[in-house]
């Protein structure tokens, strides 16, 4: 019987954070990167392609492993492999190392999720999305943290300090070691779960499946979108101050994040199917809001920003909660799907939205966005799914 344990939840919550530090602040750093190896734009592509593609496009397949064999190790150990990998990126002095380093890094973020999402399911007890959401938002904070702290201790100490990044990651995973009792009580019933004849996944359930992860890549590619042409289009186009662009950045992502806690246990009462199709819905509504002349240049468009980032990613969890309900004994698979897969599909194709910023200008790349959401709405309105 599943029990909901707040103080699991937010250990490993606390180790989701620490291990998308590293995620998040990756970007930050390639200027430094660049500079001390004179590497090319091409060559910084290469290494956010390498992160991209095994911090989340692998996920399922760790999932995949995680649900075959019970590996609760993989969470202090991708825990390490991200802080180390990614602390010892100022002391490589080859563009080979560097990749290398960046791909020990996202392997640790991908070995940790699905493991990680997996085992908060047992700890979420009879409110799955709420559960869910306090494990979850630990990335979406850490996600942002990363580019602050990192910027911060260069700013302090200089880029050869940065290393000093990885010591939350130790710490972490030596919090998880020492519950790790209490943390692996759960992996023997899912192991025995899976061990039992259990009824096989339908046509159905799998086309149910198909369209949460559909629906995940519309609202990751509208909220990629929004945080890539936000900047683009109030720095270039209404010539407006960078900070306030960052700004308008972090207050969309930050909302994301308020929106992720307070969505889940409206989700656990209504129906998780109703609640996804009602973020989908509003998300369309008013993402158009914010191009309102009297609006796009005024303090309004912070709150215009908020609400349309509590509103999209407010689902998070609970499309995890539903592709563990319709894969009930895979449930590593199901969260590898989700948190990697589509998501990370979903950032891929915001390079469509830069050919049409190039051939039709950023506004019109933006403006486009607002059709993500309402294709997310039209399939949520097929899906069928059993609350």
């Amino acid at each position: 019987m599943r029990r909901f344990d707040l103080r699991v939840l937010l250990i490993l919550s606390l180790g989701h954070l620490v291990v998308d530090i590293y995620q998040g602040a990756l970007p930050a750093i390639l200027p430094f990167l660049k500079e001390k190896l004179d590497l090319t734009y091409a060559m910084t592509g290469m290494i956010l392609m390498a992160a991209n593609f095994t911090s989340s496009i692998l996920q399922p397949v760790f999932g995949y492993v995680s649900d075959r064999r019970a590996m609760a190790y993989l969470l202090p150990l991708g825990l390490v492999a991200a802080g180390v990998g990614f602390s010892l990126l100022p002391f490589s002095p080859y563009f080979l190392l560097i990749l290398g380093l960046v791909v020990t890094s996202g392997l640790g973020v991908a070995s940790y999720h699905p493991e990680g999402y997996k085992t908060a399911h047992f700890f979420t007890g009879n409110k799955p999305a709420t559960g869910m959401s306090v494990f979850s938002v630990g990335g979406n904070v850490g996600f942002s943290l990363g580019p602050i702290l990192s910027m911060y201790i260069i700013d302090l100490y200089g880029f050869p300090w940065l290393p000093v990044i990885v010591v939350p990651s130790l710490l972490c995973a030596a919090v998880i070691v020492a519950y790790r009792r209490t943390i692996m009580v759960p992996v023997a019933f899912h192991g025995e779960a899976v061990s039992k004849e259990a009824p096989k996944t339908s046509s159905v359930e799998y086309i149910a499946l198909g369209m949460v992860i559909l629906i995940v890549v519309m609202r990751s590619w509208t909220q990629i979108g929004l945080m890539t042409y936000i900047p683009f289009y109030y720095i270039d186009y209404l010539e407006g101050d960078p900070l306030y662009a960052g700004k308008l950045v972090f207050v969309f992502l930050f909302c994301g994040a308020v929106g992720t806690l307070l969505g889940a246990p409206i989700a656990d009462r209504f129906g998780h199917r109703f609640f996804v199709r009602l973020s989908m819905l509003l998300s369309t509504v008013t993402l158009p809001i914010m191009f309102v002349p009297a609006i796009e240049k005024s303090l309004l468009l912070f709150v215009i920003l908020g609400v349309q980032g509590m509103l999209l990613v407010s689902t998070f969890s609970v499309t995890i909660v539903m592709a563990q309900k319709l894969l009930p004994t895979k449930l590593g698979i199901a969260s590898g799907l989700m948190v990697g897969f589509a998501i990370g599909t979903g950032g891929i194709g915001v390079t469509i939205l830069g050919i049409i910023a190039d051939h039709y200008g950023v506004p019109v790349a933006l403006y486009s966005i607002g059709a993500l959401p309402f294709i997310g709405f039209l399939v949520s309105m097929l899906l069928r799914y059993d609350d």
